[in-house]
């Protein structure tokens, strides 16, 4: 079995993104949305960026933002995907010039509905909350990402942590994990014993 891709979202600082790495992260991630607490500016995210070591993905999450904008953001902070958590369309999806995670926030069956009809690289399932867009710290029905991975790969978030990565693993066998608030001392500051510990439980090590 191909070990699980684990990518640590929320980062607004070097240290916490050159640490995810070291401890065996492979995708970190930058939250340009202004209504986040974690939210970044471009010129952090393009330091940091430019920073990592090869083959590490770099991502940036997006909520109902403009193409142009997102093209911008990529190009100027050297991102290799993005994240679209809000409304966007297939069709929207499909403008973009990199590979495209799209989010998509999961309350019952029906929410997987409209999945079909995206072609995307993937798709990262969080749970579903009426206040915000992500970053909940509460878990979702597992049953469902499980049904979810017929449309593509998955990737597990939703209030996920060292103590239930393992188990959110072995039951979905995602292409990935997401984690931001479980890895945290505070919004945007990351915890580098919880993040060290999530990564080795995610990839049982």
């Amino acid at each position: 079995m191909i070990p699980v891709k684990v990518k640590i979202c929320g980062m607004t600082r070097m240290e916490d993104a050159l640490q995810a790495v070291e401890y065996g992260a492979d995708a970190v991630g930058f939250i340009f949305h202004k209504k986040s607490p974690r939210s970044v500016s471009m010129s952090t995210a393009k330091r940091i960026v430019a920073a990592l070591p090869p083959f590490i993905e770099a991502v940036g999450v997006f909520v109902n933002e403009p193409a142009d904008r997102i093209q911008r953001v990529v190009e100027s902070c050297g991102l290799s995907a993005v994240q679209l958590h809000g409304e966007e369309t297939p069709a929207f999806c499909r403008r973009m010039q990199r590979k495209v995670i799209k989010a998509v926030r999961i309350k019952d069956e029906q929410s997987l509905n409209g999945l079909s009809h995206y072609k995307v690289s993937a798709f990262l399932l969080d749970t579903f909350s009426e206040q915000q867009h992500g970053g909940t710290g509460t878990v979702f029905d597992w049953k469902l990402a499980l049904q979810g991975k017929k449309y593509g790969p998955v990737i597990l978030a939703g209030g996920l942590d060292a103590a239930n990565v393992s188990k959110a693993v072995a039951q979905v066998q995602p292409y990935g994990v997401d984690v931001c608030s479980g890895v945290e001392k505070s919004p945007g500051i990351k915890n580098p014993a919880k993040m060290k510990a999530f990564i080795k439980a995610a990839k049982g090590l």
